[in-house]
């Protein structure tokens, strides 16, 4: 196995929070790489080729010589172990349990937030109709666990920026960006992690 040449898979739309986020691990680790980007509209994920490097076949999926793995937080975790000489994840081990149980909710959880506000209202400023019920009661979860994690005028989660930091704003952001109500310091702590954001993908 090669032990260079990092080359990350993203969509096409360049709409997918996962991907983003190893895009910006990348860009914090000072990393170079190549970015090559599938077409999910016309179910390119599924062809052979991609399939091939891609064991879940979605997105994203980063290859390093000739190892690939797909799945963001697994991508993540990944690099910090390969290249830990700049890590995106806590040092202490509580911190990075912490961190990594953060990343697993808001990709396993909040289904509603996920559902009825997309990326591209982030993204591509495309509003959505007023939150039902069941995704105010989500966004309410999702503000109760990050004013918990967050301590007074902290601007990141757990002491240094780690990559749960743009994970958990981007998740804010669904909301803030679409007008819904986010409560203030939610507010400020996701236009801080946003400045980071855009200083990676600028």
């Amino acid at each position: 196995m090669q032990e260079n040449g990092l080359r990350l898979y993203t969509d096409a739309q360049f709409a997918s929070p996962y991907a983003m986020s190893v895009f910006v691990a990348l860009h914090e680790k000072r990393l170079p790489f190549d970015l090559s980007t599938v077409d999910l509209g016309s179910r390119a994920n599924h062809d052979a080729s991609y399939a091939a490097k891609s064991l879940t076949q979605r997105v994203p999926t980063l290859t390093h010589g000739n190892f690939a793995l797909s799945e963001s937080s697994a991508i993540t975790e990944y690099l910090d172990e390969a290249f830990p000489e700049t890590l995106v994840y806590p040092q202490d081990r509580y911190l990075r349990a912490r961190a990594r149980q953060v990343q697993a909710w808001l990709r396993s959880d909040l289904m509603p937030i996920r559902q009825e506000r997309s990326t591209e209202v982030v993204f591509y400023g495309v509003p959505g109709a007023p939150l039902t019920p069941a995704a105010r009661a989500a966004a309410q979860k999702l503000f109760a666990a990050a004013e918990a994690l967050l301590c007074g005028n902290a601007p990141n989660l757990f002491g240094p920026w780690c990559i749960a930091d743009t994970d958990l704003a981007l998740m804010l952001n669904r909301l803030i960006l679409n007008g819904d109500p986010v409560p203030t310091r939610l507010v400020d702590y996701t236009a801080g992690q946003w400045e980071i954001v855009n200083g990676a993908v600028c």
